[in-house]
This record gives structure tokens, sequence and C-alpha cells, in this order.
């Protein structure tokens, strides 16, 4: 050993190698060791942490009807004149009759909202006529005013009178209605607690049969929405009814389905 330690000190050469080795040996120790290490802690591992090897997934459904408690239409001013401020007042006068009249008809404000205002010119194609002609012409006659606003009505019976009223305004047409349920959260509950009822006696009724018990749920997916209800074919009144007295269409209502499908995945033993 004190040869070894001399011979060191003496040859250059000698003391490189013997710590290369000594490298060497220090990685395969700290290695040995970190695998040791990571072997007792995978034996260790709490196995209630692994997804379970033996389970069952079934789907449940659960439907709520309900009438529906508000109609939806759109209606629009469209306006056309030679110069942007006049189509602009003219457009301005239709549409703060039809809107005074939604408010005489008990229609808050907060329900009436725009959802369009487009300005834009109006041109008009004059073809070229003749032998020696190319292309055509194209003239500016005006300018167009379009407003789009969309109606909410929460008493449904008067939609139909109140379709009527609008459509003698000058409106240019309108579209509608919709009916659907203001605040739908309770009817998506309900249903969603009926879907999830039915998917566990389904669990109960599959595992019966496999002769198998349920430990608990392992997984949980929702899907669904309620399923708004149009009337059968827009009211469509265009602007030639302007002079017309309307009679007020018979609406029906209908009902709503909010219909959830769940899908549970169970632990079994």
């Amino acid at each position: 050993m004190k040869q070894c330690l001399e011979r060191i000190q003496n040859d250059p050469k000698y003391a490189i190698g013997w710590m290369a080795i000594a490298v060497f040996a220090v990685g395969v120790f700290g290695s040995l060791f970190l695998f040791s290490k990571t072997i007792t802690e995978v034996g260790l591992w709490d196995k209630s942490d692994e997804y379970p090897t033996s389970t069952i997934s079934v789907e449940g459904t659960g439907e709520v009807v309900a009438v529906p408690d508000i109609a939806t239409f759109t209606f629009a001013v469209d306006e056309t004149s030679e110069s942007v401020e006049s189509a602009q007042e003219e457009s301005a006068k239709k549409m703060n009759a039809a809107l005074d009249y939604l408010k005489s008809q008990d229609i808050d404000e907060k329900d009436i909202k725009t959802t369009g205002y487009n300005l834009y010119p109006k041109y008009q194609y004059t073809p070229c006529v003749g032998i020696r002609c190319v292309g055509g012409e194209q003239k500016l006659v005006g300018y167009q005013v379009r407003q789009d606003v969309t109606v909410k009505v929460r008493e449904t019976s008067k939609v139909g009178g109140i379709l009527s009223g609008v459509g003698e305004l000058g409106v240019t047409n309108i579209s509608g209605p919709s009916f659907t349920t203001d605040d739908p959260t309770t009817l998506i509950e309900e249903a969603r607690s009926k879907a999830v009822v039915n998917a566990k006696e389904k669990a109960e009724k599959l595992a019966k049969d496999l002769g198998v018990k349920l430990k608990g749920v392992v997984s949980f997916n929702e899907y669904g929405a309620p399923t708004p209800f149009g009337y059968g074919g827009d009211v469509m009144m265009e602007s030639s009814m302007m002079n017309v007295k309307a009679v007020a269409p018979e609406i029906p209502v209908g009902e709503n389905t909010t219909r959830i499908t769940v899908s549970v995945t169970y632990e079994i033993d």
C-alpha cells in the first residue's frame, strides 16, 4: 500500500489511472444505491393510488319536460335613400316606432337588444349596349341602412299579438318566435339527478347479474343540454304589410325537454 502511494506521488500517469478507477467506482456504487432506493420506494407505493383493474361502466339518462316561459323573435328595419343622412333618419323613425310599441306592450328595455347595425352604399349596374361597347357602368344610387333587433317576450301568451303589432309598423321582416326557459339551471339539475339514479340502477343490476359488488365511483362524465322548441316555421312578415291590418296569429308554446346523459364507471369487487 505504501509503495502504491509513493508511486502515485511520483508517477502522474499512474495517479491519473487510479483517479479514473475511483471515479468509475463511485459512479457504479451511486447508481446501485439509487436503483435500490427506487425499488424500495416502488415496493412501498400505496396500492390504493392505482387505477382499479376491475370496473364496469354504465350510462344513465334523465329527462325533464317543462313549458317554456320565454319567447324570442327578431325583426329588422331596412331603409334606402339617396344620402346617408336621409337613410338613417327614415330608419330611425321606423325603429323608434317599433321600440315605442314594444314598450307599450310592457316589454322591458333589457329584453330588447340590437344585434346588428349596417350602413353601406348601394350601386346600380347598367350593362353596356352596342357593338363597340366594352363593359358597363356602375352608378351610386343611394345608401342602405339596416338595423336588426332581438326581442324577448316573457308573457308568452302575448307573443302572437306583439308579432302582429310590430308587423304593421313597416319593419322589413319578422323572424321567430323560438321558445326557451329563461333559467334552465333547475331543470338541468333535476335531469342530472334522474340520470345519476338511472345509471346507478343499471350498475346495481349489472353487478348482480355478474355476481360482483360495487365499491365506488371511479369516473363520471356528463352530456346533454336543454332542447329548445321552436314554432313550426318562422313567422315572416315583409315590409309590404306596413299598411295592412295583420291578424294576430295563434302560436302554441309547446314544451321543452331537458335531457342529460351521464357515463359512470364503478370499481367492482
